[in-house]
């Protein structure tokens, strides 16, 4: 059997799921591993049930042993893909993908490791949302002051969003918007939403795939959402500035309310280290790609997989993608030349942040300075050495 960089026959834990061996006539002329171990998020997400709603028919249709991990600890997963090399793909948020190249937070002392995207997973779009019989009409609406903003003090990115990244869409710093809007706290994701229909804010952030939304919807006067439209470059410049990774985009998924509305999505995606078997990328992206309709309805996420979603995903990704997975997208007529050159950047920025972390790990060594996140001495020399490199951010 073709040995795989990043494949793993050994104990790998009571929660992996392994499917029975089925022998295969979608093997073809490849030689697919005999093992092959994916690591998902944890056993209660969505990434964890999606990959096991696809991995039996993969198994099923090239005769390959699917394990898929449950691995909660993201510095763990990445860690087994990059470094450990005990996981041939794994499934990660994008805006957790930047945090682990650039090593941010807890991650500033793992050791850095390139990867490339394999395929789209899921997306979670997101948007503004008000009452139905609301004054705002467009986001231009609320510079006018004097609106009360619903803010979920549950969650960190969710402040984020309603007191930096909306202010700087709007043009505003968040010291002026804490003089130009009223932030009403929410307890929880669901009360911040609510709170639009109940009558106690103006206008919440919330992603339209949840069952609240539907609850919304359907209630007294119902609800309506506040278009961000892709065209507004500079807008969209300012909310970047500080959720990088989000991809902005009208709304595909949820209530009937969002759909086409210009709002903003967090993807999930299926990635590989950066030196992965090219033929094994190549024949992973062709088996997920040709075989998606006898997976997509195995789980309400798999259908986030077609070839066209990744396409479109691709159009604002700033992650590179694996060459193999350049190859059969170039063949199946949906990689252009323009691509190339996109990726080719892509490619090189991740390189100089994993060349730069490792000269800071070097000198870090060199001096006996402790290789820790929470050293300021260490940190410092991190930040010497990563000074003025370009931020990953979604491409407009």
């Amino acid at each position: 059997m073709k040995t795989l960089t990043g494949l793993a026959i050994g104990a790998l834990g009571a929660l992996t799921v392994t499917f029975g061996t089925a022998p295969g006539a979608g093997a073809q002329d490849f030689d697919w591993p005999r093992l092959m171990v994916i690591a998902t998020p944890g056993t209660s997400t969505g990434s964890f049930a999606s990959t096991n709603g696809w991995a039996p028919v993969l198994q099923k249709e090239t005769g390959t042993t699917v394990r898929v991990v449950p691995e909660d600890s993201e510095l763990k997963r990445y860690l087994r893909l990059t470094d450990d090399k005990n996981v041939a793909v794994a499934s990660i948020s994008a805006a957790e993908m930047r945090f682990q190249l650039q090593g941010i937070g807890a991650y500033a002392s793992a050791k850095p490791g390139a990867m490339r995207l394999l395929w789209h997973h899921n997306d979670t779009p997101w948007g503004y949302v008000v009452a139905g019989n609301s004054k705002i009409q467009s986001m231009d609406d609320l510079k006018a002051g004097g609106v009360r903003i619903s803010q979920s003090v549950a969650s960190p990115a969710m402040t984020l969003s309603v007191k930096t990244s909306l202010p700087a869409y709007l043009g505003m710093s968040p010291e002026e918007a804490e003089k130009m809007f009223e932030y009403v706290p929410a307890s929880s994701y669901g009360a911040s939403c609510r709170a639009v229909t109940e009558g106690k804010a103006d206008i919440a952030y919330c992603a339209p795939i949840s069952s609240v939304l539907s609850e919304m919807e359907g209630s007294p006067g119902g609800i309506r959402w506040i278009d961000m439209p892709v065209s507004n470059k500079e807008g969209w410049e300012g909310y970047l500035a500080s959720r990088p990774m989000l991809a902005p985009g009208p709304i595909t998924l949820g209530v009937e309310t969002a759909r086409g509305v210009g709002g903003l999505t967090s993807n999930f995606v299926y990635t590989v280290s950066a030196d992965a078997d090219e033929d094994f990328a190549y024949n992973m992206a062709k088996w997920l790609d040709q075989s998606y309709d006898n997976y997509k309805s195995s789980h309400a996420l798999a259908a986030r997989m077609s070839r066209e979603l990744f396409r479109s995903y691709l159009n604002v990704t700033p992650l590179p993608v694996h060459e193999g997975v350049v190859r059969y997208l170039r063949e199946a007529g949906v990689w252009t030349d323009e691509d190339d050159v996109w990726n080719a950047e892509a490619v090189a920025l991740m390189d100089r942040w994993v060349a730069a972390r490792e000269a800071a790990f070097a000198e870090a060594r060199e001096k006996g300075v402790k290789i820790d996140a929470q050293n300021p001495d260490f940190l410092a020399i991190v930040e010497t050495h990563t000074a003025g490199l370009p931020q990953f951010r979604s491409r407009l």
